[in-house]
């Protein structure tokens, strides 16, 4: 699965913003409040309309008023994405069109499709089509032999018009496209790490395969990879001495009353210290570690200023973590304010966001000619930021 492009109309400050060519490892940067949380935000909306309804993800954000663009509000909330997925053995360029608006007083799903192409040549054929609630779906899409005409069509009404049609249908394998892409879309991981949360001792059951958006179950998943993936565990550990001085081993703990707790080695001391007792950076370089050594990576991973409580040095080995996810079969999407992050980043990984006139314009760094130039010398990414050739980015 990999997400190629992505179109975005009157989401908050992103009116009309079109992503292309999506790299599987993207940096963006810019100002406060040009919009790279917005941007971030869009996948989580998805999630969020996926796990309940759209009025629920609207809801949580304010409601419809607080979401769609300002100035904008007469007109509908559109999100479209092309996503490469395995179809029937084969890969498939898919494209999924979500459209919102406000009927009645209340928010509505107005156009929701998922097309792409049969065969190498001809236009994109619709497999899901509802507009406010009612529309069909093909059975047997699979059948590429079949002609258009000899398709099954599946009609369906869903029970209110603010549900995905993705939802329902994509728990049936008869509908391979809407299972991919449901798929897709619930395994989405937008990070929202708190060291707070990560700290202390822990209820020992809960979710322990994948690390939480807060962190918070950080003792749960060491634990799980200690016990089921002891190779992967041992390359965190290495990872961890190679980068946090004095740092020789992390022991996920049951403690006697049922609890869960992370201890850390000290190469100078023989008692391993508490998570309480180290430092902000170290919890966070492990928790990072156990979030990009995941057996089963997330097929898109958003991380909001990685650069927090960390030392500057450690950015070059965090982008090579990162891009190394992505290689594994996990896109990552990283927002920074970090030059000597933005220095370890390649040309064609990194976007900046520019507010004009309160609406929020990217630009993509390979396609100004003078960034491209200056990296074609020798300069790095961050130092270009810093002086300023990232047009629009920096405060005014």
């Amino acid at each position: 699965m990999e997400l190629k492009s992505l179109t975005i109309r009157n989401f908050k400050a992103l009116q009309s913003v079109q992503l292309k060519n999506i790299p599987p490892f993207m940096v963006v940067v810019g100002a406060n409040g040009t919009g790279k949380s917005t941007l971030f935000d869009v996948f989580g909306f998805l999630r969020d309309a996926l796990t309940g309804n759209v009025r629920q993800a609207l809801d949580a954000r304010g409601r419809f008023a607080e979401v769609v663009t300002r100035g904008h509000e007469a007109e509908s909330i559109m999100l479209e994405l092309q996503v490469k997925l395995q179809i029937a053995d084969r890969p498939r360029l898919v494209t999924y069109h979500l459209e919102i608006g406000i009927e009645q007083g209340r928010p509505v799903i107005l156009l929701e499709f998922l097309r792409y192409k049969r065969g190498a040549h001809g236009a994109p054929f619709y497999f899901l089509k509802f507009e406010r609630g009612s529309g069909f779906a093909i059975r047997n899409e699979e059948d590429f032999n079949k002609p258009d005409e000899d398709l099954e069509r599946e009609e369906q009404q869903l029970e209110s018009p603010d549900i995905l049609a993705i939802k329902g249908l994509g728990q049936f394998q008869r509908f391979p496209a809407a299972s991919a892409l449901r798929q897709l879309l619930e395994n989405w991981h937008v990070s929202d790490f708190h060291i707070s949360a990560a700290r202390g001792r822990k209820e020992a059951t809960g979710i322990t395969e994948h690390l939480s958006e807060s962190g918070e179950n950080l003792p749960r998943v060491a634990q799980h990879l200690y016990e089921n993936h002891q190779g992967i565990f041992r390359q965190i550990l290495q990872r961890m001495e190679e980068r946090v001085p004095g740092i020789k081993g992390v022991e996920p703990q049951l403690t006697d009353d049922g609890y869960l707790i992370l201890r850390f080695r000290d190469g100078t001391f023989k008692t391993p210290f508490l998570d309480r007792y180290v430092s902000d950076g170290t919890i966070k370089m492990f928790a990072y570690l156990v979030l990009l050594h995941d057996p089963k990576p997330h097929p898109l991973l958003c991380i909001e200023e990685p650069e927090n409580q960390l030392y500057p040095t450690l950015m070059g080995e965090l982008a090579e973590e990162f891009r190394d996810y992505s290689q594994r079969g996990g896109q990552v999407m990283v927002s920074t304010h970090s030059p000597d992050l933005l220095n370890a980043i390649r040309l064609e990984e990194v976007y900046w966001l520019v507010k004009n006139n309160g609406l929020t314009e990217i630009r993509r760094a390979q396609d100004d000619a003078q960034v491209r130039k200056y990296m074609e010398d020798g300069d790095k990414m961050g130092q270009l930021w810093k002086q300023g050739f990232f047009t629009g980015a920096n405060p005014a």
